[in-house]
Order: structure tokens, then C-alpha cells, then sequence
């Protein structure tokens, strides 16, 4: 067989084993060892494995990825979460359907001092959902709104997906963060204008009863500004330190998981046993991510021996499809795939194969990346899948 036939096979059969269950970093080093070892031999592959493991993880810059973690956790165990939707609350609760804006903005913000949709996913639902329901919003809304805004997550910076994209594609982690900006304002506004024309257009999907008779919690300007402090705070420490230039983004995450675990431990919701569970986790997050880097990494450059890429590269380009084309067949395959497997797998398995087709058509890397984002995130709401969706039952019992 030829290289190309081997890498077209290697990549089908990565797709077989991930259909019958077998782990994902699993899959790709077996079929990259193998297929390595077919194009070059055994010896080769061996040595490639090696040498894979030691330039895919010994940069500084993953520093970031547990950094990030471990603030996202810490924000979650301190309560911030429920700050943010309290003060949205109190801000936008006298316009239409202003719970379900309130909760947009909230994980929007939320999402900008986390990185993490599925931490946003698991607060809000115990937060915001009970909240909505109590004051007259169907269930239904309540759920879909939190699993909606939860993406955000991933598209406002700081973002674990960004920083994995940036890694894969080289790219630089700040620019990939001051990319995601707009977009993520952006889908926030559209989020929430949806939102308005529903309960204006459809009441009845929106709401259970006409009058919100439901009391607020009093919340002082004080109060106010006591929970929102913590807030503004780390999002001006990480974001601040970042786009001003004082820091880069490991440095960043740094500053964040300190501010983050300061403000737990201020508000003593942080003792020992915890603090113990959220570093445990954090590793075990951090191992698996990076475990599946390396993978990435081993079958990017199996795929690149193989000329698969050069060869679908110039199918694609050079045929009726042509370079936006392939930017709609990609995003389908996103979708497509979002309905089976996690938001990071899916990069892992399709950048290695996108990228390099991406640079033949001269496309900016950072717009493409914002792009796969985007696209990724659509999966967590996907059928059958749905991580967010399956979230938030999960994380509230009387769902």
C-alpha cells in the first residue's frame, strides 16, 4: 500500500474504534504507532513515540491548562457562580424575560473568569434554573437557556478549547483569547434578543403564569457591590494582566488560580478536604488533556508522513468545492461528530487533518480557530451526545 492508502485507512480506523467504545488517546496512539510503522517501520516508530511525548508536553506554555483548571474549580467552589447571577438579576429583572437575560450575561461573565462550559452548566442549573422556575418560567425554558449560554464558556476567554486549538495550530494562546472576545459578546446579544422576541412571540414557551408574583431578594447597593468585587476583580487580575501586556497567558492563569483560591478562602467556603478534592481533580483533568495532546500530536505526524493532508489539501482546493467549501464541509463534520464524542476530542481528531488544508487555502489561522470553536461548542448541544444537556439533570437532582 501507499502512505496516502495508509493514512486514509489509519483515519478510518481511528473512526471504527472510537464507534466500539475504545478510549480516544488509546485509539490514536495505536492507529499513529501503526501506521507510522507501516510507512516507516517499527524502529522509527518507536523512536517517534518518544520523541512525540517529549515535544508535546515539555513546553511551558501547558503550564497553563491545570493553572486554568484549578481556577475555574475554585471559582465554582467559592460561590462566585451565584454572585453573578444575583447581581445580573438584580440589574435585569425588570425587563421582559429578564431571569432568562440575566442567566446569559451571568455565564457569560462566569464564563470569563472559568474557561470551562460544563462548570458554567453545573452552577447555573442549581442556581439560576430553581430561580427562573420560582418566579413563573417553564422548566423547559429554564434548562435551555442555562444549556445554551453555558457554551460561552469555551468562546470567552480564558478557554481551555482555545488553548488547545492554539497549541495544535501554533498559534499564539493571547491572540486565540482576544479573538474570542467579540463572538462571544456577540452570541450573548443574540442569545438574549432571542430570548425577548420568544416571551414577546410565544409567552406561553416562556412562561407558566401571566404575573410574576414571586418576591425578589432584597440586594442593597451595598450587597451589590460586595458581589461583584470578586467578580471584577479576577476578571481585571487575568484579562487585565493578559491584554495589558504584564503577563503572559501561564502567568495569567497563575494570578487567576491565586486570586481564585484567596477569595475561597476569605469566604471560607474552602477547608482542607476540599481543597484536597479540587487539586485531585485537577490533575486528573489536566493528565487527560494532555494525554490526549500527545496523541494529537503522534497522529498529526503520522498523517503528515503519509501525505494525506497535501493529497485532500489539493482535492479540495483545486475541485468545484473550493476553500469555502471546505469550511462548510468541515463545520458539518463538527456537528456531525458533535452528536458522538467531547468538544476536545473532536479538535484532537479533525484539526490534524483541517489544519494543513486551512494553511494551503491562506486562510488566518486565528479566524479559522475561532471558527472550530464555535462549531465545537454546537456539539455540546447536539443530540445524541449533548454534554451540556446531560449536565444539568445531572447536577440538579429535581430535573
Amino acid at each position: 500500500m501507499s502512505p496516502v492508502e495508509i493514512g486514509g485507512l489509519a483515519t478510518g480506523g481511528l473512526l471504527l474504534l472510537i464507534l466500539i467504545g475504545m478510549p480516544i488517546g488509546v485509539s490514536m496512539l495505536a492507529i499513529s504507532f501503526l501506521g507510522v510503522a507501516l510507512i516507516r517501520g517499527d524502529t522509527v516508530a518507536l523512536r517517534m513515540i518518544g520523541q512525540v511525548a517529549n515535544d508535546s508536553l515539555r513546553e511551558y506554555l501547558f503550564a497553563v491548562v491545570p493553572l486554568f483548571v484549578l481556577m475555574g474549580l475554585l471559582v465554582t467552589a467559592s460561590g462566585v457562580g451565584k454572585d453573578t447571577f444575583d447581581v445580573f438579576q438584580r440589574l435585569l429583572r425588570r425587563i421582559t424575560a429578564g431571569l432568562g437575560i440575566a442567566t446569559v450575561f451571568a455565564n457569560a461573565v462566569f464564563a470569563s473568569i472559568t474557561g470551562i462550559s460544563i462548570a458554567s452548566a453545573t452552577v447555573f442549573s442549581r442556581v439560576a434554573v430553581p430561580e427562573m422556575v420560582r418566579h413563573g418560567y417553564t422548566r423547559k425554558f429554564a434548562t435551555g437557556v442555562v444549556a445554551g449560554s453555558s457554551v460561552l464558556g469555551m468562546l470567552i476567554p480564558p478557554s481551555l478549547l482555545m488553548i488547545v486549538y492554539a497549541v495544535l495550530a501554533e498559534e499564539s494562546v493571547g491572540r486565540m483569547f482576544l479573538a474570542g472576545i467579540g463572538p462571544g459578546l456577540l452570541l450573548a446579544l443574540i442569545f438574549s434578543m432571542a430570548i425577548v422576541l420568544l416571551a414577546r412571540i410565544r409567552p406561553s414557551f416562556v412562561f407558566d403564569v401571566a404575573d410574576d408574583g414571586a418576591g425578589y431578594e432584597a440586594l442593597g447597593a451595598a450587597a451589590l457591590v460586595r458581589k461583584s468585587v470578586p467578580i471584577l476583580s479576577l476578571m481585571l487580575l487575568v484579562l487585565g494582566g493578559l491584554y495589558g501586556g504584564f503577563l503572559n497567558p501561564t502567568e495569567a492563569g497563575a494570578a487567576g488560580a491565586f486570586g481564585a483560591l484567596v477569595i475561597a478562602v476569605l469566604r471560607r467556603s474552602l477547608d482542607g478536604p476540599t481543597f484536597w478534592r479540587l487539586l485531585v481533580e485537577t490533575g486528573q483533568i489536566t493528565v487527560s488533556i494532555l494525554f490526549l495532546i500527545m496523541a494529537a500530536t503522534f497522529f498529526s505526524r503520522m498523517l503528515a508522513l503519509s501525505g494525506v493532508p497535501r493529497e485532500l489539501a489539493e482535492l479540495l482546493l483545486s475541485g468545484p468545492i473550493g476553500p469555502y467549501g471546505f469550511i462548510l464541509v468541515y463545520v458539518v463534520l463538527i456537528l456531525i461528530l458533535g452528536c458522538l464524542i467531547d468538544s476536545i476530542s473532536i479538535m484532537l481528531i479533525l484539526l490534524p487533518i483541517a489544519l494543513p488544508v486551512a494553511e494551503a487555502a491562506q486562510f488566518d489561522m486565528i479566524w479559522f480557530g475561532v471558527i472550530t470553536v464555535v462549531a465545537v461548542e454546537a456539539g455540546l448541544l447536539t443530540p445524541p451526545f449533548g454534554l451540556s444537556v446531560y449536565t444539568i439533570p445531572s447536577a440538579n437532582k429535581s430535573l
